[in-house]
């Protein structure tokens, strides 16, 4: 079956470069915005028949998911076999369960949103804590693809000497896999908290860092303001400038620019998000996904 490949506003980049990996026909879509804010869309060429790979690159997922859904029924309704999405990155993952009464569980609303527009979902390292993988809120075949390789491939080519650092005990796993691919040693930082405001990070071992460059590495820059201070935390004890690592570059307000008074030496990101740091190419193994995904179906005849 033919394969077609559709961009969402803001995700072209991302998704000339997955055309191209997978060989398929760019599909063009008009898109515009009426005077009382709705979305206009209009599908520019014939689908009939093709399996439709949709590419939303979702920084404000408020401002994109209506004309995500929106698409995902018309290319349905103009004859689309199956109709999958590529969201590198997975909004909706951090309400996870309900703390409070009355609270709404976005994350599985969001689950089910998307698990009724679409045949399948590839992804890049969601955010996930208490669950521990995609098809628990997800209907559909849900791939995460790991970023590790490509971090990994950086570190190995762009720095000196690295020892991988991650933020928290949390990312001790994820940062043992890019340490371990890039064969360097890596450790990880604690947060000791000072009442519900206050954090404390708490520099393990130095002797294991000298002589080192750290590479700070986390799945999602936002404010910045744990990674600003992981970097004064680790030049002020000496150690080399710190090259900034991160999966999903989000830099809400003035992140960027944190980083870099705090002393990092380079900030680079996967271009799961467009953003002046992205560095990382996570394209080649996102195909490589989405040819897994239509192969599995068509062999389950879904």
């Amino acid at each position: 079956m033919t394969l077609s490949i559709i961009s969402l506003p803001g995700a072209e980049a991302c998704t000339g470069l997955l055309a191209r990996k997978l060989n398929a026909n760019r599909c063009g879509l008009e898109s515009r915005r009426f005077p009382d804010g709705e979305i206009y869309l209009r599908v520019a060429d014939d689908v009939r028949g093709h399996d439709v790979v949709v590419v939303a690159q979702l920084r404000e997922p408020d401002a994109q998911v209506p004309g995500m859904l929106f698409l995902a029924d018309a290319l349905r309704e103009l004859g689309a076999g199956r109709v999958g999405l590529v969201a590198p990155y997975l909004p909706y993952m951090r309400q996870d369960a309900r703390f409070r009464p009355g609270e709404a569980v976005t994350s599985r609303s969001f689950g089910k949103l998307v698990s009724s527009a679409f045949d399948w979902l590839v992804t890049v390292d969601p955010h996930l804590h208490r669950h521990k993988v995609l098809d628990e809120v997800y209907r559909i075949p849900a791939a995460a693809v790991p970023s590790a390789p490509a971090i990994a491939a950086w570190v190995h080519q762009r720095v000196a000497r690295p020892v991988i650092v991650g933020p928290d005990e949390e990312s001790r796993q994820w940062v043992a896999e890019v340490a371990d691919l890039a064969g360097c040693a890596h450790t990880v930082l604690r947060k000791l908290r000072h009442g519900d405001r206050e954090i404390e990070l708490v520099l393990p071992d130095l002797q294991a860092l000298e002589g080192h460059t750290p590479v700070l590495v986390d799945d999602i820059i936002s404010s910045a303001h744990t990674m600003a201070g992981a970097v004064r935390k680790l030049g002020a004890a000496g150690l080399a400038p710190a090259a900034c690592v991160g999966v999903h570059a989000v830099f809400a307000a003035d992140a960027a620019a944190l980083l870099q008074a705090a002393g990092a030496a380079t900030v680079v990101s996967c271009n799961t998000l467009p953003h002046p740091s992205n560095a990382i190419d996570v394209t080649g193994a996102i195909a490589e996904a989405v040819r897994a995904q239509g192969e599995a179906l068509s062999r389950s005849g879904s």
